[in-house]
């Protein structure tokens, strides 16, 4: 038995070392591989020391592992484009463990459960709950099954920190008097409504902040559950989950030049819904897939913006292609990358990286904008407000103040796009009126294969 337990901690202890090395090496795109292999090594380690308990009754195990396998195989064969949702109920799943876990130790240990861990159950399924109705709905938002504009109302805010501050209130009576049994379910219904409207005035281009925001949370009540359940494993993972999240959710928000408060309760994209519509009637020049092919064949240099647009069209194995002819041509090829590009944080790393395109190549934000101005050609394949020079010079834009790539300080600005519609942030895109942007309008893949055709020849 003592042997046993010895193995456990041994296992345990490798696990959270693989855990600590997966986020370190996941920080970068020429590392992320080991630290996915390592996070999964961790895992299994992870779970094999905690069937290494004695008194599991395993026939619950096996059902879990049965029904896990049914529902995760269909979640891993997702498109790309569709991973960000797929990440969504990734965090959904989570928390609803973590509520219901958490529920039923409360009903094992009421009426005599301790004030400090009544106090982090509370903590737990407080944020379980509203992780899990809130992972739901930016699922559903991110799957375009639900509006992705902001659905505001007069005194919502108030609302919502009310409610917020009834379900806080609950738990501290609970704390004091764990008794009060009746209390408990209110205290995850009023979350599990929380996490809905904490979600409904939030609009489409705050979604990788979100997302992050949510795994924060998921980590933190995995953390708290491992309090409650006594486990070091579980509450360094939670803990390693909710610091990484909200670091991250920090650097999203000063991507956008915004504060967490903003986002959550600012409803980005309510203030321009009523000039949406307004977009220029001003002409703009269009290029053919020849004429596009010739300017890049001339170029010296060449930054490559991807954005969500190239993510639906699943163009990033022809953007490969494009990068391998112009780079067989002696062209210069980099990548700019911004950090909200897409919807999810790494979104358009993961996606060059399927690609196999060379890590040195792909430059964020802070790394490219200085190569702009001595850049023959930006092409941007499906980008929009991040390359939206009204951030940066209209201050009565939405968006002002958000930094963007510099993209109209090129020589020559091409823009692969199907039409003229706004991106996320529902504005006009002055950058597409310039007497040196091109449109390129089209499917993003399709548009970029005759792009290689006819820079190979036709053997594209």
């Amino acid at each position: 038995m003592i042997a046993t337990e010895h193995v456990i901690e041994i296992t345990y202890l490798i696990a959270t070392a693989l855990f600590i090395l997966s986020l370190k090496w996941l920080s970068s795109p020429a590392t992320a591989r080991h630290g996915v292999w390592a996070g999964e090594a961790g895992m299994l380690l992870a779970i094999v020391g905690t069937l290494m308990h004695h008194g599991l009754t395993y026939r619950w195990v096996a059902i879990g592992l049965v029904l896990g396998t049914i529902i995760g195989v269909p979640l891993g064969k997702v498109a790309m484009t569709a991973v960000p949702q797929r990440t969504a109920l990734s965090h959904a799943f989570g928390a609803l463990c973590v509520t219901l876990v958490g529920t039923a130790e409360f009903y094992l240990r009421a009426p005599d459960v301790p004030k400090f861990m009544m106090g982090v159950l509370s903590l737990e399924v407080i944020l379980g709950a509203l992780t899990f109705t809130g992972s739901l709905m930016a699922a559903g938002k991110l799957q375009e099954v639900l509006p992705q504009r902001p659905i505001t109302y007069k005194g919502q805010n108030i609302v919502n920190l009310g409610m917020l501050a009834i379900a806080v209130g609950i738990a501290v009576m609970l704390v004091q008097h764990p008794e009060k049994m009746y209390l408990f379910p209110l205290m995850i219904i009023i979350p599990l409504l929380f996490g809905v409207m904490m979600i409904i005035p939030i609009g489409g281009a705050d979604m990788p902040t979100v997302i992050s925001l949510l795994n924060s949370y998921a980590g933190l009540s995995a953390a708290a559950m491992g309090f409650v359940l006594s486990s070091k494993l579980l509450i360094i993972a939670g803990a390693l989950d909710g610091a990484s999240g909200l670091i991250l959710s920090v650097n999203m928000s000063k991507a956008m030049n915004r504060s967490f408060t903003n986002v959550l309760f600012g409803a980005f994209g309510q203030e321009q819904n009523a000039v949406a519509g307004e977009k220029e009637t001003r002409p703009v020049r269009s290029a053919s897939p020849e004429e596009a092919a010739g300017i890049l064949a001339a170029a010296s240099k060449v930054v490559i913006v991807p954005g969500y647009g190239m993510a639906v069209a699943q163009a990033q194995h022809k953007v490969r292609e494009l990068y391998d002819a112009l780079t067989k041509k002696g062209v210069d090829v980099k990548f700019g990358i911004h950090p909200v590009a897409g919807r999810m944080p790494g979104h358009m790393n993961v996606l060059l990286a399927e690609a196999d395109i060379p890590y040195d190549k792909l430059l964020e934000m802070d790394d490219i904008n200085g190569d702009f101005p001595q850049t023959d050609v930006a092409l941007i394949i499906g980008a929009n407000d991040v390359t939206n020079p009204a951030a940066r010079e209209d201050k009565n834009s939405p968006i002002y103040g958000m930094p963007i790539l510099d993209v109209d300080k090129a020589r020559t600005v091409m823009v692969i796009k199907r039409s003229m519609a706004a991106g996320f942030a529902g504005i006009d895109n002055p950058l597409y009126y310039l007497d040196k942007t091109l449109m390129l309008f089209g499917d993003a893949r399709n548009f970029v294969g005759l792009i290689v055709r006819e820079l190979t020849g036709g053997h594209g």
